[in-house]
């Protein structure tokens, strides 16, 4: 580069010089300038028109040929483009093997513009959501019509789904998610899940079926150990046989809990849609804690906090069972000289029962799973407090059907809060 600007100045030297001679020789300096910087500017000019010219013809191959500096700007501007060509090509061949990839997933995929309309899908899409592709540049909600299709994709979130028919076939359950990716585009993704609701449905029927099946001989048996026990007192047993039945009526009384759990979270996971009720939900926790003061063992004391007479919308048994769950919970793993305080309140964006006691507390990595069907936290807690598993999945369901969800709040040593919380368009007037 340095070679080229020297090669320069003394081409301009050169042309200083040739004035030199012709002022010398017409005895004008002015006009001998003047014709040698037309000269040069000419030289210049010509080039300027040369690169233009091979710009707008788009000739990549052959750059236009020069001396000097113009030499090597053809020949930067030549190597750029061809880099930027072949930058070009390899994008483009990614280009065509991500929407080969992306063609051949089995879950419908479409990309959608900023206004929703359809920008590009998958043969997937294709099949499953009946698109076909003169409906490119449309709205998708112009070509999916279902109610909760169209009242998700104006208030979709990151972590949301939904579950609808597919417009081709009433058969096909399926899953839709719509995830926001670069500036202004979302991507649409629908997964099949028919198989998988099938096999869910399945196993409810499954473990509502066994559990009908196993109450009658569990009753019948259970009256027949309650029978032995009672004639205890009219023909005394010898010791070890009245532990033995002791023992027995107390495995039958937690088998018969456990089936009654498992129907109630197989009603609860059924998704029979139920008229909501207005519920006092004051009246419902004065009425709990009420029952839960009158049980005869010595437990924590439960304190009520009321700071708003509005209810809920929803079914006032299931949120009897969640609720009562929660507390049964507390009242087990609070100390005797404890105390369980139980809040209603209203705000602008949610409403909120909180369930929190001074107890032992529960370590953090064991949250996550408390929902889960049978799961227990380890340690000595899951031997000296029995129970069945199922009380945090009944509570998640239960509020699950009334659009809310279970926080859990605990510290090791400090107790933990449970919060059943609702959002504002569920809070209601009581009557």
């Amino acid at each position: 580069m340095y070679g080229l600007w020297r090669s320069e100045r003394y081409s301009l030297f050169l042309i200083l010089l040739v004035s030199l001679i012709l002022a010398r020789l017409t005895g004008n300096l002015l006009l001998a300038f003047s014709v040698s910087s037309v000269i040069y500017l000419g030289h210049h000019l010509l080039h300027i028109k040369r690169l233009l010219q091979w710009l707008q013809k788009g000739q990549i191959n052959q750059a236009p040929h020069a001396t000097g500096i113009w030499e090597e700007i053809y020949y930067l501007i030549f190597k750029l483009r061809r880099r930027n060509r072949r930058r070009k090509k390899q994008l483009l061949r990614m280009l065509d093997r991500f929407r080969t990839a992306t063609a051949a997933l089995p879950d419908a995929t479409v990309i959608l513009g900023n206004r929703d309309e359809i920008d590009w899908f998958n043969d997937a899409a294709a099949s499953l959501l009946n698109l076909r592709r003169e409906d490119l540049g449309q709205p998708v909600t112009n070509l999916i019509r279902h109610p909760r299709f169209a009242a998700y994709i104006r208030q979709t979130q990151e972590s949301a789904t939904i579950n609808m028919p597919s417009p081709v076939n009433d058969g096909i359950q399926l899953e839709i998610r719509i995830v926001p990716y670069g500036e202004d585009s979302r991507l649409l993704i629908a997964q099949d899940v028919t198989q998988l609701r099938f096999m869910e449905r399945v196993r409810s029927d499954f473990v509502a079926n066994v559990s009908h099946e196993l109450r009658t001989p569990l009753t019948v048996l259970r009256g027949y150990v309650e029978t032995l026990s009672d004639m205890d007192s009219e023909m005394p047993l010898p010791a070890r046989y009245g532990k033995i039945f002791n023992r027995m009526e107390q495995q039958t009384a937690r088998m018969q809990q456990l089936i009654d759990d498992l129907l109630a979270l197989t009603r609860l996971e059924s998704g029979e849609v139920q008229t909501p009720e207005p519920i006092d939900i004051p009246e419902m926790l004065q009425s709990l804690c009420e029952d839960f003061d009158q049980i005869p063992q010595s437990h924590a004391r439960i304190c009520l906090d009321i700071r708003t007479d509005k209810g809920i919308l929803g079914n006032e048994a299931d949120l009897r069972s969640a609720v009562s769950n929660l507390i049964l919970n507390a009242i087990k793993y609070t100390p005797a000289d404890g105390q369980i305080d139980v809040v209603w309140n209203v705000s602008d964006s949610e409403a909120r029962i909180d369930i929190a006691d001074n107890g032992p507390g529960i370590p953090r990595e064991y949250i996550p799973r408390l929902t889960e069907r049978f799961y227990r936290v380890d340690g000595i807690h899951a031997q000296t407090r029995p129970g069945t598993g199922l009380g945090l999945a009944i509570v998640k369901h239960a509020l699950l059907r009334h659009d809310g969800e279970l926080r859990i709040d605990s510290q090791l040593g400090k107790g933990s809060c449970f919060s059943c919380c609702f959002p504002a368009s569920r809070v209601t007037k009581v009557p």
